[in-house]
């Protein structure tokens, strides 16, 4: 498979993944979160904003491969 369709497939896969993650995050933090201390808040946040990433990585690696 060519970089170009990858790349197509891994963007097409990652907008899915934040349309998910974004409402489910939201969520998770008007029930639970909105509950706590303003600094526990803070670093809560801070770990939901960075986390999409981490599943997404082999994602990106894949889309970034050169061709052979």
């Amino acid at each position: 498979m060519r970089r170009r369709t990858r790349t197509l497939i891994g963007t097409l896969v990652i907008l899915a993944f934040v349309c998910l993650y974004g409402p489910l995050a939201m969520a998770l933090a008007d029930s639970r979160i909105a509950e706590t201390p303003a600094p526990v808040q803070a670093v809560i946040y801070s770990i939901l904003g960075i986390a999409w990433i981490f599943p997404l990585m082999p994602l990106i690696r894949w889309m970034e491969r050169p061709d052979r």
